[in-house]
């Protein structure tokens, strides 16, 4: 009767600790603020992304986020599409550099854009995505850091704005990064499935669906990998319960 009780309490714990690993190890990789595509917008074009923001907490809500644009490489233009329930502003700051796009000079720059809860949140278990159309997207750069704040209902502030280094560990707030492809011949960036409309408007093209597709296989591949390394942790805990249980009896 002992042998079978403690096979039961091995097997649960080892239960318990494969469907923690699992938690943790799928809130480490998919909860950050992040921009989507990654790795498809072009150097020198347009691209409309998302910035995808998940709800971490289980007892609040996500009110407010704010994205910030680097000043080394300002984009002239900015545009966000507008989201059911939130209402967003647009900050502009003075470039000590003027730009020049399409024959005119630009004085100012967007700093900042920023949705605030209006009828809407980001409730515990959800996300939302918030589209933007960005151009003219530099030449001189593979990259763009756009630092994030979230601010949930109970006063709490999250800063998403930890750059990564290669080679280092993942920091435990990353800054959302989008990457920057080889420019293309005319130089229009990618379109992410926000809105086709707005896409066009923007004088994006319509690959966008594409890249989705291809960045929402990846983050399902990436769950099953995590889905089966939660089974076979469970598994090595069951037969180490047996094994210990047949020790005991003999």
């Amino acid at each position: 009767m002992s042998v079978s009780r403690t096979f039961l309490t091995r097997a649960a714990v080892a239960g318990g600790v494969a469907a923690s690993s699992v938690l943790l190890l799928s809130g480490t990789a998919f909860a950050h603020v992040s921009v989507q595509p990654q790795g498809e917008a072009a150097k020198g074009g347009y691209a409309t992304v998302n910035v995808k923001v998940p709800n971490e907490r289980d007892n609040a809500s996500t009110v407010k986020v704010e994205v910030n644009f680097p000043t080394d490489h300002p984009l002239a233009s900015v545009m966000p599409q507008p989201v059911p329930g939130w209402k967003v502003e647009v900050t502009k700051a003075k470039l000590a550099k003027p730009l020049e796009l399409h024959g005119k000079k630009i004085n100012e720059a967007v700093a900042k854009v920023t949705w605030t809860a209006d009828g809407s949140k980001i409730g515990p278990g959800q996300f939302q995505q918030f589209p933007l159309s960005l151009g003219q997207l530099p030449e001189d750069a593979d990259r763009l850091v756009l630092k994030a704040i979230q601010t949930y209902d109970n006063n709490e502030v999250v800063r998403w704005i930890e750059e990564s280094k290669e080679g280092a560990p993942e920091p435990g707030n990353p800054a959302p990064v989008l990457k920057l492809s080889a420019a293309t011949g005319d130089h229009h960036g990618a379109a992410a499935p926000a809105d086709d409309k707005a896409g066009d408007k923007a004088g994006h093209d319509d690959k966008g669906g594409e890249h989705e597709e291809a960045s929402a296989s990846s983050t399902d591949s990436a769950a099953r990998v995590l889905g089966v390394v939660g089974i076979l942790v469970g598994l090595a805990g069951i037969a180490y319960g047996v094994l210990a249980g047949r020790r005991r009896s003999a």
